[in-house]
């Protein structure tokens, strides 16, 4: 059973961009008290049955999920068996996740909106025409939050700035909120993480805690002094 979970921790079983192999995922996450491990590979879940073996030869709660690349920026998708043609357009995949009975949440979604000219335009403001939000009130509008269930604002790739206004603007939509280290080595496993309210054993509970919205980001538990991650952080 586990109460802390990463849910964002990419392997080289299915994400190019990682060299984070399951096999050290799992010695990391012993080293640092780990229970709960969410897998969200770029190219989709893994397949069923060679999950559920990895997961039985293993004393953690491993849970399937994916991180999808969309026009309204990248997305955690849980309870979904697979990547599927159409996924891109975030309409389809929130119709989908919601038509299966699984949960969407908006990936580190201010990611690169501090950044300086020149350094590229942010996930969720794409287009040249986009204008940038200078503030919450304003970011709260974009249409991603109609389409995702949760935000995650504690992520481990991002500022800390950008997950405060991340935190700012899910303060001001009343969603419930995540944290994930979005590792791809294993630096930074468990940087952040999400509490649940109650301890999981399965991906049956683990689905059923996210639509409860019971669930708050943490940070520190890599160091062993787990604690919220809220406004005003210094």
């Amino acid at each position: 059973m586990a109460k802390y979970f990463d849910l964002h921790i990419h392997t080289t079983k299915g994400s190019s961009d990682s060299n984070l192999t399951p096999e050290d995922l799992i010695l990391e996450a012993a080293r640092i008290g780990l229970k709960g491990l969410c897998i969200t590979e770029h190219s989709g879940p893994w397949d069923r049955h060679e999950f559920e073996a990895f997961a039985a030869a293993h004393n953690v709660v491993l849970i399937r999920g994916m991180e999808v690349d969309t026009n309204l920026g990248h997305m955690l998708a849980f309870g979904m068996d697979k990547y599927e043609s159409g996924y891109n357009d975030a309409s389809t995949l929130s119709k989908s996740v919601r038509s299966h009975g699984g949960f969407l949440i908006s990936a580190h979604p201010f990611r690169g909106i501090f950044s300086p000219p020149g350094r590229g335009r942010p996930y969720l403001y794409r287009s040249p025409t986009d204008e940038i939000p200078d503030t919450a009130e304003k970011a709260s509008s974009h249409r991603v939050f109609n389409l995702v269930d949760a935000i995650e604002a504690g992520n481990g790739g991002t500022s800390d700035k950008e997950n405060q206004f991340a935190l700012e603007v899910s303060d001001m939509l009343k969603m419930p909120v995540s944290g994930g280290s979005d590792a791809h080595s294993t630096h930074g496993l468990g940087n952040f993480a999400t509490e649940f309210a109650s301890d999981i054993s399965t991906e049956e509970e683990f689905l059923k805690a996210l639509r409860l919205g019971a669930f708050w980001p943490v940070e520190g538990l890599r160091q062993g002094h787990p604690k919220h991650f809220t406004l005003g952080k210094k």
